[in-house]
């Protein structure tokens, strides 16, 4: 496999109400901007590199996580919220309309900032958005997600996240879930880890898109879905967007974090998206 080739961004901060936002930027050409929750810019990084000899490509840290402090630690993190940030963000680079790829809680905060500024945004890619409420047994999914933050607010991050991968119908091997919930972390991960259980996954789980304004607004939404990804709540979610905006979804290589295991084959699929603009 051909190494990804690495390209040094040019890393910069951003003051926004509450919170002082991290964001890199590489490459020349039309704007992209990368975004997760709680992904932060290092996981969109080698999909930037390769996005970057024709790109300009944003990527950035959602408040509250690693280098994006916030000035309450106690407020929650709202897709409106990330959404106001990322046009902020574009704002001050001056370089758009851009495209935006939101992935997870990410590809909510995309969908957030296509309804609040459309002008903004030529493109959402909305890859694999964990709309709960979009789907019959949501009452359900409410109740497992305050089940499970509860459990991580008690002290076991393990037991939390087995409750996580249940609700996300992901299966991992035994050893690979010790090491992803059970094993030590650094301090700032552990940091990442307890704002996102307290103050991020409540209140992305029931964002509830307005269809009828996205299926209004001249923004592009493309509803992405991985490959591998079939059956689990992320792909049943993304469908069902799908389905009530009347457009087909897109399939993305890999999983739901395709872009992460498998970048080469990601962008490749993401240029041919792209080319379809």
């Amino acid at each position: 496999m051909r190494a990804v080739p690495t390209v040094s961004p040019t890393v910069g901060s951003l003051r926004v109400p509450d919170a002082r936002l991290h964001f890199e930027v590489r490459g020349s050409g039309p704007l992209v901007a990368l975004v997760g929750a709680p992904m932060d810019a290092d996981a969109f990084a080698p999909l930037a590199d390769l996005l970057a000899a024709d790109h300009t490509v944003l990527t950035t840290d959602p408040r509250g996580i690693n280098r994006s402090p916030v000035d309450d630690p106690d407020r929650d993190s709202t897709p409106e919220l990330r959404a106001d940030d990322l046009s902020r963000l574009l704002a001050h680079l001056d370089a758009g309309p851009a495209v935006v790829l939101g992935s997870s809680g990410g590809a909510v905060s995309a969908l957030a900032l296509a309804q609040a500024h459309p002008e903004q945004v030529r493109t959402v890619i909305a890859h694999e958005p964990p709309l709960d409420e979009l789907l019959p047994d949501r009452e359900q999914l409410r109740e497992r997600t305050e089940d499970m933050v509860a459990t991580y607010l008690a002290g076991d991050p393990l037991g939390a996240g087995r409750k996580f991968l249940d609700i996300a119908n992901i299966q991992l091997p035994e050893e690979v879930v010790q090491a992803m919930f059970g094993g030590a972390r650094d301090p700032q991960s552990r940091a990442d880890e307890h704002f996102q259980y307290a103050h991020m996954l409540i209140p992305t789980t029931r964002w509830q898109p307005d269809v009828a304004a996205l299926r209004a607004s001249p923004t592009r939404i493309v509803v992405g879905i991985g490959a591998e990804s079939g059956g689990q709540l992320c792909d049943r979610a993304s469908r069902a967007l799908a389905a009530e905006l009347g457009v087909p979804p897109t399939i993305f290589p890999g999983g739901h974090i395709g872009f992460v295991d498998g970048p080469g084959r990601f962008a490749v699929r993401l240029r041919a998206v792209l080319a379809a603009d």
